[in-house]
C-alpha cells in the first residue's frame, strides 16, 4: 500500500510543513554550517523545531535530511557520519510525529548533491544513484514514511534519484523541482515537462518548491495543472517571498508574511493542490496562518 497516496486521498488538502534551515539559523547556526549535523549536536533543537510545527498544523514533518547525502555531507567533512546524521533526522521526526495530536507524515529529504553530471561535469549518474541509494535506506530504516526528493533542477538528478530510493526500499515517492529561473529549473526545465517526465518515471505526488515566492509559484501550478495526469497529485511548498535586509537589525528577513502565505495556500487548495506547504523563509507561524485560512 502506498501510505503517502492513501493519506493524501483521506483529506481535501494535506498540510505540510516549513523551513527548517530557517529556524536553525535563527537558534545560532552559523552560514556555511552544516544544518543535517544539528541533528547529532543538537537534536532537543531539532525537536523542538518539529513540535513547532506540529503544534502549527502540520501533517507532514520534512526530516533534516536534505543535504544528506554523501557529495552534500563531503563540503564539511561529514561524509562518514552520513547514517548518523539521516537516521537521526527521521527518528527525531518520528519521535514527534508519534506523539502528535493529530496523525502526522515523516519525509525522509532528499536534495541535491550540488554536483553537475557528466558530460557537463564530473559526477557519473552511476555514482549519483548510489549515493541516494545509501541516504534512501537509512532513511527507511529511521522509520520515514516516504522519501522527498526536492530542490531539483535537472531531470538527470531526478532520474538518479528516484531509482536509487526504490534499489534501496519500498517506500513512496514525492518530487518537487525547483522554478526560479524565469519559471523554468536552473538546467531549463519547464513545470509541464517535469510532470511528464516524473509521471514517466512512476511519481504520482509532483510539484514545486522553494523559488521565489507564492507570485511565481502560482504560475508553475498553474502549467502542471494542466497537464497532470488523473492519478498524479500536485505539491506546493515555495519560499516566503524573497530574502531582504531588515533595516532595523540588519538582519536577512524573508517578505512574504503569514497573511501572504495563507492567502497563497487558499489559492492552491482552490487550483487542486493536494499538498500545501512552505520553504525558505517560512516558520511556524506561516504554517498555523496557512491551516487556519485553509480551513475557511
Amino acid at each position: 500500500m502506498d501510505k503517502l497516496i492513501s493519506f493524501l486521498e483521506q483529506y481535501p488538502y494535506v498540510l505540510g510543513d516549513g523551513a527548517m534551515g530557517t529556524m536553525l539559523y535563527a537558534a545560532g547556526l552559523v552560514t556555511g554550517g552544516s544544518p543535517e549535523e544539528w541533528n547529532a549536536s543538537h537534536p532537543d533543537m531539532v525537536r523542538g523545531i518539529y513540535r513547532d510545527y506540529v503544534a502549527a498544523g502540520a501533517q507532514v514533518l520534512t526530516a533534516n535530511s536534505f543535504g544528506g547525502n554523501r557529495y552534500r555531507l563531503a563540503r564539511e567533512g561529514l561524509q562518514d557520519r552520513a547514517r548518523e546524521i539521516n537516521l537521526a533526522a527521521v527518528r527525531l521526526a518520528g519521535e514527534v510525529a508519534g506523539a502528535a495530536d493529530h496523525p502526522v507524515l515523516v519525509a525522509g529529504s532528499m536534495g541535491p548533491t550540488g554536483e553537475i553530471f557528466a558530460p557537463l561535469g564530473k559526477l557519473d549518474p552511476h555514482d549519483a544513484e548510489a549515493a541516494y541509494a545509501e541516504q534512501a535506506a537509512v532513511l527507511a530504516e529511521g522509520g520515514a514514511d516516504f522519501i522527498l526528493v526536492e530542490t531539483m533542477s535537472a531531470l538527470e538528478e531526478v532520474e538518479a534519484a528516484v531509482s536509487g530510493a526504490r534499489s534501496a526500499t519500498e517506500l513512496p515517492i514525492a518530487v518537487t523541482m525547483t522554478f526560479d529561473t524565469h519559471f523554468r529549473t536552473m538546467m531549463g526545465v519547464k513545470p509541464a515537462q517535469a510532470v511528464k517526465a516524473l509521471h514517466a518515471m512512476g511519481v504520482r505526488v509532483i510539484g514545486a518548491n522553494c523559488g521565489n515566492g507564492p507570485g511565481e509559484i502560482e504560475r508553475v501550478i498553474g502549467e502542471m495543472a494542466a497537464v497532470r495526469p488523473d492519478d498524479v497529485f500536485l505539491a506546493a511548498q515555495p519560499n516566503a517571498g524573497l530574502p531582504k535586509v531588515d533595516a532595523a537589525s540588519g538582519q536577512m528577513r524573508y517578505d512574504g508574511t503569514p497573511e501572504v502565505m495563507a492567502a497563497y495556500a487558499v489559492k492552491m487548495r482552490d487550483m487542486g493542490v493536494r499538498y500545501i506547504g512552505a520553504c525558505c523563509g517560512s516558520t511556524p507561524a506561516h504554517i498555523r496562518a496557512m491551516g487556519e485560512a485553509l480551513q475557511c
